[in-house]
């Protein structure tokens, strides 16, 4: 009985966290006077990047960082498809031309990227590949690159509002923004850990084997906190910080998470991640043709995502 307690615990935390944490981010967008784009693109993506990150990297220090990759892969899809999809059902999303033009073509650039990186070679052997440490650090200085050029995106937006004095920019207190942000992490973090744990402590007792909750249970509950921030963005009108959210954090997984974990330790990369990737990049290609029609992502093209991850869904429990 307790776990099932603590699983609605765990979503309680998760959604009031997201809840502050949208709260704070919106926030800090009009006290720096920046578009709330960047700031989904930036504060929110890390921040709901932070359970991968942790998995990932503290795997890469034991050593044993095989499964980051699809992990990342898994997420990343279930960030565009379930996400985004989500967020459009609850409001149509209009998509601003500087995402269009920059961050979603570097997000498919990057998957393509890793794909290159990935295929297995002569040096690597047949069956699997090496994301080797020289590739993480390709990643890490991209990630930094890309961080450079969304820092001075957002100086500039905000030397355009310079004049902007309104009375919305103060409207919450720079103090009180920062205890949202924190204790929102802190709840979208802890919840996400209570859900995944409590979840799969009672997929066990249903006699449901590890590897089956490891592809589903796990997988998708580090991707908890994107969806539930997304969705209460998406439900405050927040469209900017939803959209954001999805697409920065698919670069701070790639760019970042995978970057970092290889330059600790090389990542195996085997073959059926190399089709979860080429999954992912078509994917991708098709929720931005998605999102250049009119500029904008609505419910019907929100409902036509979700059976693509059913797909993919029904694909990784199946092989």
């Amino acid at each position: 009985m307790i776990k099932y307690f603590l699983l609605l615990l765990g979503f309680f935390l998760l959604i009031k966290g997201a809840d502050l944490f949208v709260e704070g981010s919106s926030s800090v967008a009009r006290l720096l006077r920046v578009p709330s784009i960047i700031i989904g693109l930036t504060v929110v993506a890390f921040g709901t990047s932070l359970p991968e990150a942790s998995v990932s990297i503290t795997a890469a220090l034991a050593g044993k960082n095989e499964l980051s990759f699809s992990n990342v892969i898994g997420s990343n899809i279930f960030n565009l498809l379930v996400v985004v999809g989500v967020s459009a059902i609850l409001r149509p999303m209009k998509v601003q031309l500087s995402v269009l033009k920059k961050d979603f073509p570097f997000s498919i650039l990057i998957a393509v990227l890793l794909l290159v990186m990935s295929v297995p070679t002569a040096f690597h052997g047949e069956k699997a590949s090496i994301l080797a440490r020289t590739e993480g650090c390709i990643l890490l200085a991209l990630f930094v690159l890309y961080l450079i050029l969304t820092v001075q995106e957002a100086l500039k937006a905000r030397s355009n509002n310079a004049d902007d004095n309104s009375e919305e920019n103060a409207s919450t207190p720079i103090l009180a923004t920062i205890i949202y942000i924190i204790v929102g992490i802190a709840g979208i973090v802890l919840g996400g850990d209570l859900v995944v744990d409590c979840a799969s402590a009672i997929a066990l007792t249903f006699g449901w084997s590890e590897t089956f909750i490891g592809l589903t249970i796990v997988a998708l509950g580090t991707s908890l906190p994107e969806l539930v921030t997304s969705a209460v963005a998406a439900r405050k009108g927040e469209s900017d910080l939803s959209l954001g959210n999805a697409i920065g954090s698919n670069i701070f997984n790639i760019l970042l998470v995978l970057g970092a974990s290889a330059t600790v330790h090389p990542i195996v990369v085997n073959r059926l991640s190399i089709y979860d990737t080429l999954f992912l990049i078509v994917s991708s290609i098709i929720v931005y043709l998605f999102a250049m029609h009119k500029k904008t992502l609505d419910r019907k093209e929100g409902l036509m995502m979700l059976p693509l991850y059913t797909l993919f869904f029904i694909y990784i429990v199946l092989r």
